[in-house]
């Protein structure tokens, strides 16, 4: 996950991503065409290291129009989110290290009627109070598309990393560098099955990446 977000001083580490309020205060909504070219800009000035154009992001859009999410406070744009809703092969994939993420492959992509089988954070930059905003946000991804798959992000800096923290994140052994998950209260376990059904999730990953190097 590429993050940006500063001046956060309302979230604190009790916070839960799907936890966080809805606001009046800011808006929340699908990106328009209109805004693209501004949001991929502050992108571009907030984020270090991306690059992505205007016309990069329409491309996503076309695939997918409720991808890519603009935080504003009147007319003012605070910041945007970017998911990538990966399909059953994406989700293996990014597991595995086997797609660029700067360049995500479509047939990775779950389709715009179809369940995601995770939600990969892409991209994040929220400027002040932009950041309560993600509560909108979170909200509308617990509707029925989205509310059983859960969220997958790679910090970019300290920062990132606190900030995954707080929201209920917490680092994922994969092959993946540094990659967080964050996994839906409703899909989470007892305490007394959890721990071995992750040691098989564990062996059944590293069995897929030993059969995918031998057979390479």
């Amino acid at each position: 996950m590429q993050n940006s977000q500063r001046g956060s001083t309302e979230f604190s580490d009790r916070h839960q991503l799907d936890a966080l309020p809805w606001t009046h205060r800011i808006t929340a909504q699908a990106v328009t065409p209109e805004r693209l070219g501004e949001l991929a800009a502050l992108a571009r000035r907030e984020i270090p290291g991306v690059r992505a154009s205007a016309q990069e992001l329409a491309e996503f859009l076309r695939h997918d129009p409720d991808s890519i999410f603009v935080l504003c406070q009147g007319g003012r744009l605070l910041g945007g989110i970017a998911f990538l809703y990966l399909n059953s092969a994406g989700l293996d994939a990014l597991l595995l290290d086997d797609f660029n993420l700067n360049d995500p492959p479509r047939r990775f992509l779950a389709q715009p009627d179809e369940q995601p089988a995770a939600i990969y954070v892409w991209a994040l930059v929220a400027k002040g109070r932009g950041a309560i905003g993600l509560g909108n946000v979170a909200q509308m991804l617990r509707g029925p598309r989205y509310r059983s798959a859960d969220y997958y992000a790679q910090p970019s800096s300290p920062e990132g990393r606190a900030f995954l923290g707080a929201l209920g994140f917490a680092p994922l052994a994969s092959f993946q560098p540094d990659l967080w998950w964050y996994q839906r209260p409703w899909n989470r376990l007892p305490e007394m099955i959890a721990p071995s059904l992750q040691s098989t999730t564990n062996l059944v990953k590293r069995s897929l990446a030993d059969a995918r190097h031998e057979f390479s």
